[in-house]
């Protein structure tokens, strides 16, 4: 298998001309996206007597990680290896711009300096992520965030490489393992001298259509600027599909090395049993050796993105979420029959509605 190619400052991802299309999961509605999920999640639900049977998945996790989970208590999951494998952060409680030298004091303890990323502990899919360069930025975040709630400050890595480890060990087995790998590449253009970031962002189908929902993600670049022949801009900090960033199913990559870097990880965390690293690293070959450093850690709900590769068909895209699906269900079930008790439907609803409503409050993503 060839290497993909990884997002950076320098090099393009991908040649222009040679830039996959959105595949046609993408462009279907998102509503009507999840209308068979919904209907596959019913049918388990009669099937094993509990539509929340899920969020015993993993027990020691606000509802296993379905919804409602808060970043920081993965990391506090953790014991010292998995920990040491974690990029460096703090935690703040928003009290607007006056918060501003406590922040600062906060980051010197735990040695970070800028540029940091700041981001909601409850967040969702990018939502509220941003880079903070300087005391400014910082100020600017924490007067928009909202007060009373919990936020992250985390140490920036540049390295080019960003991933999705998706595991999965059932309850009794000794070891997991990596149900897919999934390459997340940033949005971005390759200016040509002539047309503006405006117009280069308007030539491309997943960009234009990010970019026509302005609650997505707010511009930190000069759309009017005309980047020179061959450069690469990149446009935004994360690179959710949501912002014009594209998934790409790497699991091919997967070595023993790599899953065994992972289950240390995972086996230093009581009861996780599902769940996806978000990871970054410098080279594919670090990868495959199982050298990265962790950003955060998702539950049960964490998609299973390899399938939004834009090479799937839709069939292919359904039948890979089914079966996760399905796999959700079999751990929830095998941990009830441990003791475990799943949250129930009207607990799980107000940490949905809870979180809905914060993502509305958050600072736009850059």
């Amino acid at each position: 298998m060839a290497e993909p190619m990884l997002a950076t400052q320098g090099p393009p991802l991908l040649p222009p001309a040679a830039a996959p299309r959105p595949g046609t999961i993408e462009r279907i509605p998102k509503w009507l996206n999840l209308v068979p999920m919904v209907l596959q999640w019913a049918w388990l639900g009669l099937r094993y007597r509990s539509l929340t049977l899920p969020s015993a998945a993993n027990p020691a996790i606000t509802a296993g990680g379905l919804v409602g989970d808060t970043k920081s208590e993965y990391f506090a999951a953790m014991g010292p290896h998995a920990r040491a494998r974690v990029a460096p952060f703090v935690l703040l409680t928003a009290r607007g711009a006056l918060a501003v030298p406590a922040a600062l004091a906060a980051m010197a303890a735990a040695g970070l300096t800028f540029p940091v990323v700041a981001k909601p502990d409850l967040g969702w899919c990018g939502f509220g992520v941003r880079r903070l360069d300087d005391a400014s930025a910082l100020a600017d975040y924490l007067a928009r965030y909202p007060a009373g709630e919990t936020l992250m400050l985390q140490r920036y890595l540049d390295e080019p490489g960003e991933a999705g480890l998706f595991y999965i060990r059932h309850p009794g087995q000794a070891g997991g393992q990596l149900l897919s790998i999934l390459l997340r590449h940033y949005p971005q253009v390759i200016g040509d001298g002539i047309h503006t970031l405006d117009e280069l962002v308007a030539e491309d189908d997943r960009l234009r259509r990010a970019f026509d929902r302005p609650r997505e993600h707010q511009c930190d670049f000069d759309p009017a600027r005309v980047p020179a022949a061959g450069e690469v801009v990149r446009l935004s900090l994360i690179g959710s599909t949501r912002v014009g960033g594209r998934y790409e199913d790497g699991s091919a990559l997967a070595t023993p090395e790599l899953l065994a870097a992972i289950e240390a990880v995972a086996h230093d965390m009581p009861e996780f049993h599902v769940g996806r690293f978000d990871v970054r690293f410098a080279t594919l070959q670090d990868l495959r050796a199982g050298r990265f450093t962790i950003m955060e850690v998702n539950g049960a709900g964490s998609e299973a993105v390899h399938a939004w590769d834009p090479k799937y068909s839709v069939r292919q895209v359904y039948a890979m979420v089914f079966a996760k699906q399905r796999t959700l269900f079999e751990l929830g079930a095998a941990n009830r029959r441990r003791g475990f008790r799943p949250i129930g439907a009207l607990a799980l609803a107000r940490h949905h509605l809870r979180q809905q409503r914060l993502i509305k409050l958050y600072p736009p993503s850059n």
